[in-house]
Protein backbone atom coordinates (compact mmCIF):
# COMPACT_ATOMS: atom_id res chain seq x y z
CA UNK A 1 0.00 0.00 0.00
CA UNK A 2 1.52 3.06 -1.15
CA UNK A 3 -1.02 5.70 -0.51
CA UNK A 4 -2.88 8.43 -2.12
CA UNK A 5 -2.43 11.61 -3.96
CA UNK A 6 -5.38 14.37 -4.79
CA UNK A 7 -4.86 17.38 -6.64
CA UNK A 8 -7.65 20.64 -5.75
CA UNK A 9 -8.55 24.08 -5.23
CA UNK A 10 -6.60 25.11 -1.73
CA UNK A 11 -9.59 26.94 -0.03
CA UNK A 12 -10.25 27.89 3.45
CA UNK A 13 -13.93 26.51 4.53
CA UNK A 14 -16.36 29.40 6.03
CA UNK A 15 -19.31 27.66 7.27
CA UNK A 16 -22.02 29.80 8.26
CA UNK A 17 -25.69 28.72 9.23
CA UNK A 18 -28.51 30.51 7.77
CA UNK A 19 -32.09 31.18 9.78
CA UNK A 20 -33.44 30.18 6.64
CA UNK A 21 -33.19 29.91 3.10
CA UNK A 22 -34.62 33.90 2.48
CA UNK A 23 -30.74 34.69 1.98
CA UNK A 24 -29.88 32.42 -0.28
CA UNK A 25 -32.47 34.09 -2.84
CA UNK A 26 -31.23 37.70 -1.52
CA UNK A 27 -28.06 36.60 -2.60
CA UNK A 28 -29.03 35.19 -6.14
CA UNK A 29 -27.53 31.68 -5.26
CA UNK A 30 -29.23 28.74 -6.20
CA UNK A 31 -29.37 26.38 -2.94
CA UNK A 32 -27.51 23.38 -3.09
CA UNK A 33 -25.31 24.76 -6.15
CA UNK A 34 -21.59 25.68 -5.95
CA UNK A 35 -21.00 29.20 -7.59
CA UNK A 36 -17.84 30.79 -8.50
CA UNK A 37 -17.86 34.87 -7.85
CA UNK A 38 -14.82 37.18 -7.05
CA UNK A 39 -13.45 38.68 -4.18
CA UNK A 40 -16.48 41.32 -3.94
CA UNK A 41 -19.40 39.13 -4.18
CA UNK A 42 -18.01 37.09 -1.68
CA UNK A 43 -17.32 40.11 0.45
CA UNK A 44 -20.76 40.85 0.33
CA UNK A 45 -21.82 37.28 1.40
CA UNK A 46 -20.01 37.60 4.37
CA UNK A 47 -21.29 41.50 5.11
CA UNK A 48 -24.53 40.05 4.43
CA UNK A 49 -24.13 37.39 7.04
CA UNK A 50 -22.05 39.06 9.58
CA UNK A 51 -24.80 38.25 11.85
CA UNK A 52 -24.58 34.54 12.18
CA UNK A 53 -22.35 32.56 13.77
CA UNK A 54 -18.82 31.76 11.47
CA UNK A 55 -16.67 28.83 11.75
CA UNK A 56 -13.46 28.23 9.63
CA UNK A 57 -11.83 24.61 8.28
CA UNK A 58 -9.41 23.77 5.61
CA UNK A 59 -11.39 22.77 2.49
CA UNK A 60 -11.46 21.82 -0.83
CA UNK A 61 -12.99 18.88 -2.32
CA UNK A 62 -9.65 17.13 -2.66
CA UNK A 63 -8.15 18.09 0.33
CA UNK A 64 -10.98 16.91 2.52
CA UNK A 65 -10.99 13.02 0.95
CA UNK A 66 -6.71 13.40 1.57
CA UNK A 67 -7.09 14.99 5.00
CA UNK A 68 -9.90 12.09 6.21
CA UNK A 69 -7.59 9.54 4.34
CA UNK A 70 -4.66 11.01 6.22
CA UNK A 71 -6.73 10.53 10.04
CA UNK A 72 -7.21 6.99 9.03
CA UNK A 73 -3.13 6.75 8.68
CA UNK A 74 -2.97 6.22 5.06
CA UNK A 75 0.15 7.92 3.66
CA UNK A 76 -1.05 10.95 1.63
CA UNK A 77 0.07 14.01 -0.39
CA UNK A 78 -2.12 17.05 -1.96
CA UNK A 79 -1.24 19.83 -4.63
CA UNK A 80 -2.44 23.16 -4.36
CA UNK A 81 -1.85 26.90 -4.11
CA UNK A 82 -2.41 29.47 -1.39
CA UNK A 83 -2.06 33.20 -0.97
CA UNK A 84 0.75 34.12 1.06
CA UNK A 85 -1.57 35.82 3.81
CA UNK A 86 -2.80 34.28 7.21
CA UNK A 87 -5.71 32.08 5.40
CA UNK A 88 -2.53 30.38 3.50
CA UNK A 89 -0.83 29.51 6.44
CA UNK A 90 -4.03 28.13 7.95
CA UNK A 91 -4.37 25.69 5.34
CA UNK A 92 -0.79 24.80 5.26
CA UNK A 93 -0.53 24.25 8.69
CA UNK A 94 -3.85 22.67 9.05
CA UNK A 95 -3.10 19.51 6.32
CA UNK A 96 1.20 19.41 6.87
CA UNK A 97 -0.50 18.81 10.82
CA UNK A 98 -2.22 15.30 9.64
CA UNK A 99 1.48 14.46 8.47
CA UNK A 100 0.19 15.12 4.64
CA UNK A 101 2.80 15.69 2.13
CA UNK A 102 2.08 19.03 0.90
CA UNK A 103 3.09 20.43 -2.28
CA UNK A 104 1.52 23.83 -1.67
CA UNK A 105 2.72 26.86 -3.51
CA UNK A 106 2.11 30.34 -2.62
CA UNK A 107 0.27 32.42 -5.45
CA UNK A 108 0.07 36.13 -6.47
CA UNK A 109 -4.04 36.10 -5.34
CA UNK A 110 -5.00 36.06 -1.60
CA UNK A 111 -5.77 32.23 -0.53
CA UNK A 112 -9.31 31.17 -1.67
CA UNK A 113 -12.22 30.73 -0.03
CA UNK A 114 -15.21 28.86 0.19
CA UNK A 115 -18.45 30.46 2.14
CA UNK A 116 -20.70 27.44 3.08
CA UNK A 117 -24.00 28.68 4.05
CA UNK A 118 -25.74 25.90 5.40
CA UNK A 119 -29.64 25.91 5.23
CA UNK A 120 -32.08 24.63 8.28
CA UNK A 121 -32.33 21.21 6.30
CA UNK A 122 -28.53 21.03 6.45
CA UNK A 123 -28.48 21.64 2.74
CA UNK A 124 -25.95 23.66 1.74
CA UNK A 125 -24.86 26.48 -0.76
CA UNK A 126 -21.39 27.40 -1.71
CA UNK A 127 -20.03 31.09 -2.90
CA UNK A 128 -16.42 30.65 -3.81
CA UNK A 129 -13.86 32.70 -4.37
CA UNK A 130 -11.06 30.78 -6.12
CA UNK A 131 -8.30 33.02 -5.62
CA UNK A 132 -4.61 31.72 -5.46
CA UNK A 133 -6.26 28.50 -5.95
CA UNK A 134 -6.73 28.44 -9.79
CA UNK A 135 -3.01 29.39 -9.89
CA UNK A 136 -1.97 25.97 -9.59
CA UNK A 137 -0.53 25.57 -13.66
CA UNK A 138 -0.16 22.64 -15.49
CA UNK A 139 3.83 23.47 -15.53
CA UNK A 140 3.43 23.18 -11.81
CA UNK A 141 3.19 19.54 -12.19
CA UNK A 142 6.03 16.92 -12.56
CA UNK A 143 6.66 13.41 -12.69
CA UNK A 144 8.42 13.19 -9.62
CA UNK A 145 5.20 14.34 -8.13
CA UNK A 146 3.31 11.30 -8.34
CA UNK A 147 6.06 8.50 -7.09
CA UNK A 148 5.28 6.39 -4.25
CA UNK A 149 1.61 6.62 -4.42
CA UNK A 150 -0.55 4.01 -5.70
CA UNK A 151 -3.66 5.92 -6.18
CA UNK A 152 -4.49 9.67 -7.88
CA UNK A 153 -7.74 11.83 -6.63
CA UNK A 154 -9.05 14.74 -8.50
CA UNK A 155 -11.96 16.62 -8.11
CA UNK A 156 -14.12 18.30 -10.93
CA UNK A 157 -14.24 21.92 -9.18
CA UNK A 158 -10.61 21.92 -11.04
CA UNK A 159 -12.50 22.10 -14.68
CA UNK A 160 -11.70 25.72 -14.89
CA UNK A 161 -8.11 24.67 -15.76
CA UNK A 162 -8.41 22.03 -18.24
CA UNK A 163 -4.71 21.66 -19.22
CA UNK A 164 -4.25 21.05 -15.70
CA UNK A 165 -6.27 18.37 -15.38
CA UNK A 166 -5.39 16.25 -18.76
CA UNK A 167 -1.84 17.33 -17.87
CA UNK A 168 -2.44 15.94 -14.09
CA UNK A 169 -4.17 12.54 -15.57
CA UNK A 170 -1.95 12.22 -17.98
CA UNK A 171 0.99 12.16 -15.32
CA UNK A 172 -0.87 9.82 -13.18
CA UNK A 173 -1.16 7.30 -16.01
CA UNK A 174 2.03 7.71 -17.36
CA UNK A 175 3.19 6.60 -13.51
CA UNK A 176 1.20 3.80 -13.58
CA UNK A 177 -1.60 5.09 -10.46
CA UNK A 178 -5.09 4.82 -10.41
CA UNK A 179 -6.95 7.42 -10.92
CA UNK A 180 -10.54 8.72 -9.47
CA UNK A 181 -12.48 11.70 -9.79
CA UNK A 182 -15.24 13.32 -7.91
CA UNK A 183 -17.68 15.46 -10.40
CA UNK A 184 -18.08 18.02 -7.12
CA UNK A 185 -21.17 19.80 -8.59
CA UNK A 186 -24.22 19.87 -10.81
CA UNK A 187 -23.35 23.16 -11.99
CA UNK A 188 -19.86 22.28 -12.89
CA UNK A 189 -20.67 19.31 -14.92
CA UNK A 190 -23.13 20.99 -16.74
CA UNK A 191 -20.58 23.83 -17.87
CA UNK A 192 -17.78 21.44 -18.92
CA UNK A 193 -19.65 18.45 -19.74
CA UNK A 194 -18.05 17.73 -22.81
CA UNK A 195 -14.21 17.79 -21.16
CA UNK A 196 -15.21 15.77 -18.14
CA UNK A 197 -16.82 13.16 -20.53
CA UNK A 198 -13.76 13.55 -22.82
CA UNK A 199 -11.46 13.38 -19.16
CA UNK A 200 -13.68 10.09 -17.74
CA UNK A 201 -13.23 8.32 -20.62
CA UNK A 202 -9.66 8.58 -21.46
CA UNK A 203 -7.94 8.60 -18.44
CA UNK A 204 -10.11 7.77 -15.34
CA UNK A 205 -10.43 4.56 -13.12
CA UNK A 206 -13.31 5.58 -10.60
CA UNK A 207 -15.58 8.45 -10.52
CA UNK A 208 -17.75 9.42 -8.27
CA UNK A 209 -20.71 11.31 -8.03
CA UNK A 210 -24.00 12.10 -6.63
CA UNK A 211 -28.17 12.16 -8.03
CA UNK A 212 -27.43 15.60 -9.44
CA UNK A 213 -24.05 15.27 -10.91
CA UNK A 214 -24.94 11.96 -12.50
CA UNK A 215 -27.60 13.05 -13.91
CA UNK A 216 -26.03 16.14 -15.66
CA UNK A 217 -23.61 13.79 -16.81
CA UNK A 218 -25.50 10.78 -18.59
CA UNK A 219 -28.75 12.43 -18.68
CA UNK A 220 -30.19 9.70 -17.05
CA UNK A 221 -31.44 8.64 -13.45
CA UNK A 222 -30.93 6.02 -10.86
CA UNK A 223 -29.35 2.70 -12.38
CA UNK A 224 -29.48 4.29 -16.20
CA UNK A 225 -26.95 7.18 -14.72
CA UNK A 226 -24.80 4.25 -13.22
CA UNK A 227 -24.27 2.15 -16.02
CA UNK A 228 -23.49 5.12 -18.32
CA UNK A 229 -21.03 6.36 -15.39
CA UNK A 230 -19.54 2.60 -15.23
CA UNK A 231 -19.46 2.09 -18.99
CA UNK A 232 -15.75 3.96 -19.27
CA UNK A 233 -14.51 3.38 -15.62
CA UNK A 234 -13.33 0.53 -13.92
CA UNK A 235 -15.82 1.57 -10.91
CA UNK A 236 -18.83 3.95 -10.76
CA UNK A 237 -19.95 5.26 -7.45
CA UNK A 238 -23.46 6.95 -7.43
CA UNK A 239 -23.79 8.85 -3.83
CA UNK A 240 -28.03 8.86 -3.15
CA UNK A 241 -27.50 10.72 0.29
CA UNK A 242 -29.72 9.23 3.34
CA UNK A 243 -30.25 6.33 0.12
CA UNK A 244 -26.65 5.08 0.84
CA UNK A 245 -25.33 4.10 -2.65
CA UNK A 246 -24.72 2.23 -5.38
CA UNK A 247 -21.49 1.23 -6.61
CA UNK A 248 -20.91 -1.14 -10.42
CA UNK A 249 -17.70 -2.64 -11.55
CA UNK A 250 -17.88 -4.49 -14.42
CA UNK A 251 -21.03 -6.48 -14.21
CA UNK A 252 -21.40 -6.61 -10.67
CA UNK A 253 -23.62 -4.20 -8.82
CA UNK A 254 -23.34 -3.44 -4.83
CA UNK A 255 -26.03 -1.44 -3.20
CA UNK A 256 -24.43 0.24 0.32
CA UNK A 257 -26.69 1.92 2.94
CA UNK A 258 -26.25 4.60 5.25
CA UNK A 259 -25.03 4.55 9.11
CA UNK A 260 -27.72 5.99 11.59
CA UNK A 261 -27.00 9.78 11.58
CA UNK A 262 -28.91 13.04 12.77
CA UNK A 263 -27.83 15.64 9.61
CA UNK A 264 -26.61 18.85 10.67
CA UNK A 265 -24.78 20.00 8.01
CA UNK A 266 -23.33 18.06 4.56
CA UNK A 267 -20.75 19.68 3.57
CA UNK A 268 -17.87 17.30 2.90
CA UNK A 269 -20.16 14.14 3.03
CA UNK A 270 -19.20 13.02 -0.43
CA UNK A 271 -15.53 14.10 0.21
CA UNK A 272 -15.49 11.94 2.91
CA UNK A 273 -17.49 9.21 1.69
CA UNK A 274 -14.74 8.99 -0.91
CA UNK A 275 -11.82 8.70 1.68
CA UNK A 276 -13.62 6.09 3.29
CA UNK A 277 -13.89 4.37 -0.06
CA UNK A 278 -10.64 4.67 -1.62
CA UNK A 279 -9.11 3.47 1.84
CA UNK A 280 -11.06 0.43 1.40
CA UNK A 281 -9.46 -0.32 -1.81
CA UNK A 282 -6.30 0.54 -0.77
CA UNK A 283 -7.00 -2.49 1.63
CA UNK A 284 -8.05 -4.45 -1.08
CA UNK A 285 -11.29 -4.81 0.60
CA UNK A 286 -14.98 -5.63 -1.14
CA UNK A 287 -16.62 -3.15 -2.52
CA UNK A 288 -19.79 -4.06 -0.37
CA UNK A 289 -16.80 -3.29 2.49
CA UNK A 290 -15.54 -0.12 0.64
CA UNK A 291 -18.59 1.65 0.48
CA UNK A 292 -19.44 0.60 3.48
CA UNK A 293 -16.18 2.70 4.79
CA UNK A 294 -17.54 5.39 3.00
CA UNK A 295 -20.84 5.23 4.33
CA UNK A 296 -19.32 5.03 8.25
CA UNK A 297 -17.30 8.65 7.61
CA UNK A 298 -20.27 10.48 5.68
CA UNK A 299 -22.62 9.77 8.27
CA UNK A 300 -20.37 10.64 11.22
CA UNK A 301 -19.05 14.15 9.07
CA UNK A 302 -22.60 15.14 8.81
CA UNK A 303 -22.99 15.30 12.33
CA UNK A 304 -21.24 18.44 13.20
CA UNK A 305 -20.52 21.25 11.19
CA UNK A 306 -18.24 21.58 8.61
CA UNK A 307 -15.58 18.76 6.93
CA UNK A 308 -13.28 18.15 9.66
CA UNK A 309 -14.12 16.10 12.75
CA UNK A 310 -12.60 15.70 16.01
CA UNK A 311 -10.31 12.81 17.65
CA UNK A 312 -12.83 11.02 19.68
CA UNK A 313 -14.94 10.76 16.53
CA UNK A 314 -11.88 9.53 14.46
CA UNK A 315 -11.04 7.17 17.24
CA UNK A 316 -14.97 6.01 17.21
CA UNK A 317 -14.79 5.53 13.29
CA UNK A 318 -11.37 3.33 13.24
CA UNK A 319 -13.65 1.30 15.62
CA UNK A 320 -16.92 0.95 13.46
CA UNK A 321 -14.23 -0.07 10.65
CA UNK A 322 -12.61 -2.59 12.90
CA UNK A 323 -15.58 -3.83 13.49
CA UNK A 324 -16.99 -3.82 9.83
CA UNK A 325 -13.91 -5.24 8.38
CA UNK A 326 -13.67 -8.10 10.46
CA UNK A 327 -17.36 -9.62 10.01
Amino acid sequence: MSGVLGIGNALVDVLIRLESDELLNKLSLPKGSMQLVDETAAQNVLLETAHLKQEMASGGSAANAIHGLAMLGVKTGFIGKVGDDELGQFFTNDMSHQSICTHINKGLDKTGKAIALISPDSERTFATFLGAAIEVSAQDLSEDLFDGYTYFHIEGYLVQNEALIERALQLAKQKGLITSIDLASFNVVLDKLDFLTRMVAQYVDIVFANEEEAKAFTGKEAIEALALLGANTQIAVLKLGKNGSLIKRGNEIVEVGVIPATSIDTTGAGDLYAAGFLYGLEHKLPLALCGQVGAILSGHVIEGIGPKMNEATWQKIKQEISAVVAK
